[in-house]
């Protein structure tokens, strides 16, 4: 694979690309951030998982910047994003970067690429994040023949969002945050043995659990978005705690739900 070290000359990177990537801000530069911040909590490891921003406060908030396939998480750059144009047109690539940046390497786009344009599609959203934490894979094999996971009563629940279906415009919004009392239900889905695969069952999922900010994959690992990068990000980390817990909670023979 390409070398993605911190090192490469900027001269080799488009100039317009380099003026395009100025602003510490730009989703390319989030997305490197976050990715060595993911790889520390081993949510990203193995070159696995992966994330995308949508530049909702650019000139076009339809488009979507999407880490590629097969690449170092924690050594990612910015000129290696994939570009889509929502619903599903490719705009750019690393691949038109100059060989002596890439060393010839052949970039892919993510496999995650479908399942990302169906959240940012059927929930207007502004980021999507997917990682293979392993609470998110323990969970799901302690709840093997489960088709949700459900906890209620625990504080950290409140960094939720509230989601409800909005008749008039047609879409699913946030209408506050959910009580730590509240019960959270996060839907699971079967794995596949590519990645691809599951953006039908995925949108099925995303359709019939209005109220979700998340789908977890079983024995792979969860699919989180939000309004904007940081609100994804916070969404994760609070699941992730729960996850967490849950695992604690089963495997000491506590039920998650108080009822």
């Amino acid at each position: 694979m390409a070398c993605s070290c911190n090192n490469k000359p900027s001269s080799l990177v488009p100039a317009e690309l380099q003026q395009e990537l100025s602003d510490p801000n730009h989703p390319a530069n989030l997305i490197c951030e976050l990715c060595r911040l993911f790889y520390d909590l081993n949510w990203v490891t193995g070159t696995g998982g992966g994330i995308s921003i949508r530049d909702v406060e650019g000139p076009n908030p339809n488009l979507v910047y999407i880490a590629p396939s097969g690449v170092q998480k924690e050594r990612i750059q910015p000129w290696e994003m994939f570009v889509v144009d929502l619903p599903d047109t490719i705009v750019r690539t690393p691949n038109e970067c100059p060989k002596e940046l890439t060393k010839s390497y052949k970039y892919k786009p993510s496999a995650c690429t479908p399942l990302f344009v169906s959240c940012y599609t059927l929930r207007d959203a502004g980021a999507c994040i997917h990682t293979h934490s392993q609470n998110a894979v323990m969970i799901t094999i302690l709840l093997e023949h489960e088709k949700e996971f459900v906890i209620n009563h625990v504080e950290q629940i409140k960094a939720l969002p509230r989601l409800e279906y909005n008749e008039s415009t047609k879409k699913v919004e946030k209408v506050g945050s959910m009580e730590n009392y509240e019960k959270l239900v996060i839907p699971i889905i079967e794995n596949t043995p590519h990645e691809e695969d599951l953006t039908e069952t995925l949108e099925e999922a995303i359709r019939n659990y209005p109220g979700t900010s998340a789908v977890l994959v079983r024995r792979h690992g969860i699919y989180v978005w939000g309004e904007t990068i940081w609100k994804a990000k916070v969404y994760n980390e609070a699941l992730d705690y729960l996850l967490e817990l849950a695992v604690k909670m089963k495997l000491a023979g506590i039920s998650t739900v108080r009822e």
